[in-house]
């Protein structure tokens, strides 16, 4: 698998247009096909498949559409907390607030 943290953006883009337009062929899809069930324009899932440009928006509604939504979970996750953090969040007491007390008339 190729690794993305080396290349520039426009090469990225251009890798991830490729991989979606394999995942198209692998289910024989065509790509008025893949327009209509993403509910975009011909022009715009041609450009996303040639180039990469295209709103993040559409990326994922083509991602879905070709059913590999699943790496769409591990894009961008959320950090594990290291031990350090850990370790803080268990000696930190959580801060409650006091009760109000009720005024005397």
């Amino acid at each position: 698998m190729k690794t993305f943290s080396f290349l520039p953006s426009k090469a990225v883009c251009k890798a991830l247009g490729q991989r979606l337009r394999a995942r198209r062929l692998s289910l024989n899809l065509s790509q008025s096909q893949l327009a209509q069930m993403c509910e975009a324009s011909l022009s715009s899932v041609r450009r996303l498949e040639a180039s990469g440009q295209g709103s993040i928006e559409l990326l994922v509604r083509a991602v879905q559409a070709l059913q590999a939504s699943d790496g769409l979970e591990t894009l961008l996750a959320a950090p594990e907390p290291g031990l350090a953090e850990l370790e803080r969040q268990q000696l930190t007491p959580l801060r409650q607030r006091a009760r109000k007390s009720k005024a005397i008339a």
